[in-house]
């Protein structure tokens, strides 16, 4: 399409509504710009966000235009309202999309708060990622627009009228007048479905947010943030299913006009260790229980076959292709949908979802472990695996390589394994996964570790840095205060950092087989946060912490990354991963102490010792959480 951005809004520009079954991006001025439909994997029915209007969007604003001078979610919900104020009036739009039962609805009700406001809506449907215009015809209750396997149907008491592929409705509203919208998709072979009431979907909606957020048991100073990013968190999760997307969006760049743009619209094994204890520790055990749930489903199977990604369902097969058609954000190409990095070999994740498993015997309090079956079968391939290169948990491109993370989570595996057997009196082989343990551990010092600098490196024989290293001390592989990880930390600092905040790594030193740079990765500083406050440096810890805060948009989303450069947003949004790494953060912040990764922030893990800091318990370093 080749067309240019639809207002030239930035990423922090957009705030997110959601039904547990999929998002819409709505930006600061008024436009729903992004929206799939009925799922986060499906194709966008509203693409502006990466072309330009023609590619769908779903304007409701004054017709003078312009960006909004207020908006806010209402407390404790994911209901947004957006205010323009103008020379002859005050006005207000109310979006949200009711939890699903059936279908999905979009709600947007327009109030007049003050004087008199014309206002001007456009509604541009493109199925298809943009590709497919719908056939559109009048009904004796509003709108249909049908396209293949889909139909969206639209309900409001404002005049419509069809321009150039375009529903406009202009209207003019006083104080006190409130015009609904409510637009419903539906499979296109059933009957039209009932549409809501918008004033009773409010309220519903209102009522399950309020009651879903007083659940959640966070005190302390940073309470406010982390229940909206906890909100946040349960929008991005696929109700079904109990899986959590990456993110609600594809392909935003992490460089303006670059080509590292990707698709996050999937379920990362790796996310699991700090979905869990998120949830866990805010006292949501509900939704930890149902992550657990996908995540044993989704690795079930022969253990050579386990993939980093899923599908929002656990389906296995993600092919990555190019939507040519759409310009990209900003002009950044190419657009993707699918991941190919789901076929990669990524050694972590088999650390990751013990580690997590891990944790749930030590916080659900489970009796037994009907899982075990399923964490033998994977330890047992780690132990002829872990040694071979891979790609890394930055899905690298490039030549495989031995990278200390993959190798230091391989460690945790077997590390877990040992401890469901002593600790849990689970049956397996003690002596070989020890061994094993320590031969890892050994194997790590002696090719991962720059005795000359002090500290750890990205891969074995190399002198890069990688952010991913300051998760050694987090998952207990040596303790926060060891040499090694205080000169790991230092080393990051010095040269791994922009404006104080961390890259994963740098593009231009690494070889990771694609062009261009990216912003600072707002995860890895937060896991500086972390490993600061591991190493008894709690007020920069928290500085850094005040700084991310700062780095979120006026309601109170991160993005993937930031360009410490131009101030902005870079990459998909809302970013799961950003928002775990600043809700443990903070908790950890609140509780005055950082937290191994299988130990429940703020409790007690099942083995009955407290969860502080331990001490080195073997010759190799090793610590026993």
């Amino acid at each position: 399409m080749n067309g240019q951005p639809p207002t030239g809004q930035r990423i922090e520009d957009y705030a997110m509504i959601g039904d547990l079954h999929t998002a819409a991006l709505v930006s600061t001025a008024g436009s729903i710009d992004w929206l799939c439909l009925p799922r986060f994997d499906s194709p966008a029915c509203f693409a502006a966000l990466l072309d330009s209007p023609q590619a769908g969007r779903w304007l409701l604003a004054p017709e003078a235009g312009g960006i909004c001078t207020r908006r806010q979610y209402r407390d404790g919900t994911l209901i947004l309202e957006t205010e323009w104020e103008t020379k002859e009036g005050h006005v207000r739009v109310i979006d949200f999309m009711p939890p699903r039962d059936a279908v999905a609805d979009i709600v947007r009700v327009v109030e007049g708060i003050r004087g008199t406001v014309k206002m001007r809506g456009e509604l541009i449907l493109r199925f298809d990622y943009g590709h497919v215009v719908p056939w559109v015809r009048r009904d004796r209750h509003g709108l249909r627009a049908v396209a293949g396997p889909d139909s969206v149907y639209l309900k409001t008491p404002a005049p419509l009228v069809g321009k150039d592929f375009t529903t406009v409705s202009e209207f003019t509203v006083n104080a006190g007048d409130h015009v609904p919208f409510v637009l419903t998709w539906a499979p296109s072979h059933e009957r039209r479905p009932r549409t809501v009431e918008a004033d009773i979907a409010l309220e519903d909606t209102s009522a399950f947010w309020t009651d879903w957020s007083k659940r959640c048991n966070v005190r302390g100073p940073y309470r406010k943030a982390v229940q909206r990013s906890l909100i946040t968190l349960k929008a991005l999760t696929y109700a079904p299913t109990g899986g959590i997307v990456a993110a609600a969006t594809t392909s935003l760049p992490e460089q303006i006009g670059g080509p590292r743009n990707w698709d996050y619209r999937y379920c990362w094994l790796r996310d699991a260790t700090l979905t869990l204890q998120a949830f866990l520790a805010a006292g949501y055990t509900e939704e930890a229980s149902a992550w657990r749930d996908w995540l044993l489903r989704a690795v079930a199977g022969d253990p050579a076959d386990l993939q980093i990604m899923y599908s929002l369902h656990g389906r296995r097969r993600l092919p990555e292709s190019e939507l040519t058609w759409l310009s990209g954000y900003q002009g950044s190409k190419p657009v993707r949908i699918g991941n190919a990095a789901a076929e990669q070999l990524q050694l972590d994740v088999w650390g990751e979802v013990l580690d997590c498993l891990s944790l749930t015997r030590a916080s659900l309090m489970t009796v037994g472990d009907e899982s075990w079956a399923i964490q033998t079968a994977l330890m047992r391939h780690l132990e002829s695996t872990w040694d071979k290169p891979d790609n890394g948990l930055w899905e690298v491109r490039g030549p495989r390589r031995h990278f200390v993370h993959s190798k230091v989570m391989a460690w945790v595996a077997a590390d877990r394994m040992v401890r469901g057997i002593r600790e849990a009196g689970m049956p397996g082989p003690l002596d070989r996964w020890e061994a094993l343990r320590d031969t890892i551990h050994d194997e790590v010092m002696t090719h991962g570790f720059d005795a000359e600098r002090n500290t750890f490196v990205q891969s074995y024989g190399s002198k890069e840095l990688d952010a991913s290293l300051l998760l050694i001390p987090k998952v207990g592989f040596l303790p926060h205060d060891d040499p090694r990880v205080i000169g790991t930390i230092d080393a990051i600092q010095r040269e791994l950092t922009e404006d104080g905040f961390v890259l994963r790594y740098r593009p231009q030193d690494s070889n990771d087989g694609l062009p261009g740079g990216e912003g600072v990765f707002l995860a890895c500083s937060f896991w500086m946060v972390d490993a600061l406050l591991g190493a008894g440096r709690r007020a920069e810890a928290t500085a850094l912490f005040e700084r991310l805060l700062a780095l979120r948009n006026d309601v109170g989303l991160l993005s993937e990354e930031w360009d410490a450069h131009a101030g902005r947003q870079l990459g998909n949004t809302p970013q799961a991963f950003s928002h775990f790494g600043l809700v443990l953060s903070a908790l950890q912040l609140h509780h005055g102490k950082a937290h191994h990764s299988n130990v429940p922030i703020g409790g007690v893990p099942a083995s009955g010792s407290p969860a502080e800091t331990p001490e080195p318990s073997s010759a190799s370093g090793a610590v026993s959480p």
